[in-house]
């Protein structure tokens, strides 16, 4: 369900603030009060937020390390770098990968 932002047009009631949020159903109207203090309102426009899916090599470049699982204990490292191991393996402590190599103040 979508959250839209509304603002109070003219004056607002105690415990109001100028703008609030309100979770409603797209096919729901326009509110034209505020639901606490019956004072006349406008919906505002904002930007939606999109989420796109990053490839594992822009996921590599921001220093992400990303792992597939492959088999029961088995995964790979799809985003690894020169010295890291392809697979990581449960009990294989030497095939973790180098994350303090990706982690800078």
């Amino acid at each position: 369900m979508p959250v839209y932002e509304y603002r109070h047009l003219e004056q607002r009631g105690e415990g109001c603030t100028e703008v609030f949020e309100i979770y409603q159903k797209i096919t729901d109207d326009r509110l034209q009060v505020c639901p606490v203090c019956g004072h006349p309102v406008e919906r505002l426009l904002f930007a939606a937020a999109i989420s796109t899916p990053h490839t594992n090599a822009e996921l590599k470049n921001l220093g992400f390390t990303k792992l597939v699982k492959r088999d029961d204990g088995v995964y790979e490292n799809v985003t690894r770098t020169k010295d890291e191991k392809r697979y990581m393996k449960r009990d294989d402590p030497t095939s973790l990968p180098d994350i303090k190599s990706k982690i800078t103040d």
